[in-house]
Parts: C-alpha cells; sequence; structure tokens
C-alpha cells in the first residue's frame, strides 16, 4: 500500500522527480505563480467584503483593508432600505425558470444528437459546435426587436427560453450521454417506449450529474445575467438584483459603503453554491472535456 508521502504526488510529478534539482525549482516557481495569480484574483473580493463593514468615515478617511469594527449593523440596514429582499425573489424566479429551461431543452436536445440521432444531425450538431464561436451579445439586437414586437417585454419568459438554447449546455449533455450504455435505450425501445419516456424515465435518472452541474451552470448564469433583464425589465416590479446594482450606481443617492454591501448581498449566492458543488463541477466538466 502506498505511504501518505505518495499519495501527495499524484499528479504529473512523482515523488521521485523531487529528487532532481531542475524538476524542484520548475515545482516551485510554478507553484509561486499560481500563489501570486490567486492572490491578484481573490484580493478585490476580500476587499470588497471587509470594506463593506466599514463606516462611511473610515472608508473615506483610512486605507487598512481590515476595518476597527465590523459593522454588522449596517449591512440590516442597507438591506431593508434598499428593498433587497424583492430583487432577491425576482432573481429567484428568474433563476428557477432558467434551470428548469436549460434542463429540458437542452437536455432533449444533446439526447437526440447522442443517442436519437435522425435524419441531419450531424449537421445540427456542426451549427451546435459553430454556436459555441458566435458571441451572444451579436444576437442581443435582433432579439430586443423581435421580443418587443411579440409583447413579452417586462416578463421573465424570455429569460428562461433564452437559457433554453444554450450550445454549450447541449455539448455537455451530448457528451455525456455518449457514455450511457445504449442497451438500457434499446431494450426499452423494445418494450415500446418512445422517445420522450426513455428520455424522462430512462436517461434522467441516469444523468444526476451532469444535471447538477448544467443546473449550478444555469444558476450562476442567470443571476449575474445583465443586458438582457436590463433591456426587458428595467423600470418595471420585475428588477433583478444585477438590474438593481446598476440602478444604483447609475443615480440612486447612496454612499459608497452601502453600495458595497449592495454588492455582497448580490455575489453571496453563487459564491456560496460553487464552494458547495465545485468538486462536482470540475470532475463532470473534465470528463466532459475528454470524452469530446
Amino acid at each position: 500500500m502506498a505511504n501518505n508521502d505518495d499519495k501527495l504526488y499524484t499528479g504529473v510529478i512523482k515523488k521521485y522527480d523531487m529528487n532532481h534539482l531542475n524538476v524542484r525549482l520548475l515545482y516551485y516557481m510554478v507553484f509561486a505563480v499560481c500563489l501570486v495569480i490567486m492572490i491578484f484574483c481573490v484580493f478585490p473580493f476580500l476587499w470588497t467584503i471587509l470594506s463593506s463593514f466599514k463606516t462611511i468615515k473610515e472608508f473615506a478617511s483610512e486605507p487598512n483593508i481590515i476595518p476597527h469594527k465590523f459593522q454588522i449593523a449596517g449591512f440590516f440596514k442597507t438591506w431593508t432600505s434598499l428593498k433587497f429582499m424583492k430583487y432577491y425573489a425576482n432573481s429567484a424566479i428568474s433563476v428557477v425558470g432558467s434551470i428548469f429551461c436549460a434542463i429540458i431543452f437542452n437536455g432533449l436536445f444533446g439526447y437526440v444528437l447522442a443517442k436519437v440521432k435522425p435524419f441531419g444531425s450531424k449537421v445540427f450538431e456542426v451549427l451546435v459546435m459553430w454556436g459555441l464561436l458566435i458571441p451572444a451579445t451579436t444576437s442581443i439586437v435582433p432579439l430586443f426587436m423581435n421580443l418587443t414586437k411579440i409583447g413579452l417585454t417586462g416578463t421573465f419568459i424570455p429569460l428562461w427560453l433564452s437559457m433554453g438554447a444554450n450550445a454549450f449546455y447541449v455539448v455537455l449533455f451530448k457528451n455525456f450521454f455518449d457514455s450511457l450504455p445504449s442497451s438500457y435505450i434499446e431494450a426499452s425501445r423494445i418494450d415500446g417506449a418512445g422517445n420522450i419516456t426513455i428520455f424522462f424515465k430512462i436517461v434522467v435518472p441516469l444523468s444526476k450529474s451532469i444535471i447538477m452541474v448544467v443546473g449550478l451552470y444555469a444558476v450562476t448564469a442567470a443571476w449575474s445575467d445583465f443586458l438582457l433583464p436590463f433591456l426587458l425589465l428595467q423600470n418595471t416590479p420585475f428588477e433583478t438584483v444585477m438590474v438593481k446594482l446598476f440602478s444604483l450606481m447609475r443615480g440612486a443617492k447612496i454612499n459608497d459603503v452601502e453600495m458595497l454591501r449592495a454588492i455582497v448581498f448580490a455575489i453571496i449566492p453563487p459564491i456560496v453554491l460553487f464552494i458547495i458543488f465545485q468538486k462536482q463541477i470540475t470532475q463532470v466538466t473534465i470528463q466532459s472535456g475528454i470524452k469530446g
């Protein structure tokens, strides 16, 4: 059995490689570079969190990062005065519908490409791959014009449907479905099950891991989405958290510390979800990349 020291070297570099000076130097150089990158990435987040605990006087006059006193009451005051519960509820509605559409519509499309494979499926597969290369913002103007013409502005429906047409999610689903045993599907067809029945009763129970990962991606994307919600929901009772943040920066009479607290309220949910499910996200993403 491998000892504890061997378990520390399970990657590209093995334990015996560390006996070479060149390998050790390269190892510590890469570690140092990664550490510097991590500091640059984490520092803005920590600064925002710590500064939001300060009073406006301390924030404006003292450059220290750690506040003298953590003002917890300020968060409750900002939450109440800005009525953040309303915008949290609106974002939650957007997120729930987006999760449903992202899983059902993209999952069905990925299932068709991976297992049903009707005539012309290869063409649609190529189009999906090309869709990954097209920035979403290039279609925002015609999309908004069409939504205005059919009267879907001021509702969550376009936000939900846009999440149900995501090329990246389709690729994730397809790559995962390719690895499922075809014998289960063939046996279900022999028993007379249709494709919809097979998808929901056979494929979905076998695909809990990829469904969870796509759901988490959809949560993050829907929660942090700004442009389309801004165009569709601005100046309506359905403004999301991100739209509200932009309104606060543009015209609301709040101080800098209150703005930082509002930003903290906005970034906490996706960060908490990622911390809880980061292992599943990383594993399935790597597996999908290898299979593709």
